[in-house]
């Protein structure tokens, strides 16, 4: 299990927030949302960091990707944000001439082991993950793939995990627990 948060700036009150949490808690923290270069993903490594979660960046510069993947190769994982199988970026307000399979199989090629998909036309709205693409972009990369976004129920937990052969071996829920859908507790148990 992971905990995932959102990144601004270097002395920004997350990154405070982030340091408090990484004290408070002994679980492995995975943390993303802006970190686009090599000193950004440093930072929050030396902080405690187990997964470092980069999207813009490497929809924008492979070569800078690359750069990150020298120094923490097994703490990085590429998000990849989608609407429609295209790849948005910049907090979701770009779109790329980028499809997210392409992006996926580009980052599997340099190294990368684990991606963040997320569908951001389901994220927030609990209206089911995007299975279907997120297995695609599992089998079409062979990286393991961490589903994202729009998650309600312990039976779409427990689809996920019928779908684990395809590589989809996590997956983050955010709105649920907190609409008291089901618990933290209930979610273990139902992914076990």
């Amino acid at each position: 299990m992971s905990i995932s948060t959102v990144f601004a700036e270097p002395n920004s009150r997350n990154r405070q927030v982030l340091r408090d949490i990484i004290r408070a808690i002994d679980l492995p923290v995975q943390f993303g949302g802006g970190l686009r270069s090599t000193r950004d993903v440093e930072q929050v490594i030396e902080l405690g960091v187990t997964r470092a979660v980069v999207g813009t960046v490497a929809a924008e510069s492979i070569e800078k990707l690359k750069t990150m993947i020298r120094y923490a190769r097994q703490h990085l994982v590429v998000g990849i944000d989608a609407k429609q199988g295209q790849v948005v970026t910049h907090g979701w307000e770009k779109e790329e001439a980028l499809s997210a399979v392409t992006l996926a199989r580009r980052v599997a090629e340099i190294g990368i082991e684990r991606i963040v998909y997320t569908d951001v036309l389901r994220d927030g709205i609990l209206e089911g993950p995007n299975i279907e693409q997120t297995c695609m972009i599992a089998r079409e990369s062979g990286l393991q793939v961490t589903a994202s976004g729009g998650v309600p129920s312990l039976e779409d937990l427990r689809q996920l995990k019928l779908f684990s052969p395809c590589g989809i071996d996590g997956v983050i829920v955010g709105k649920a627990p907190y609409e008291h859908r089901f618990t933290l507790e209930a979610a273990l148990s139902a992914m076990t």
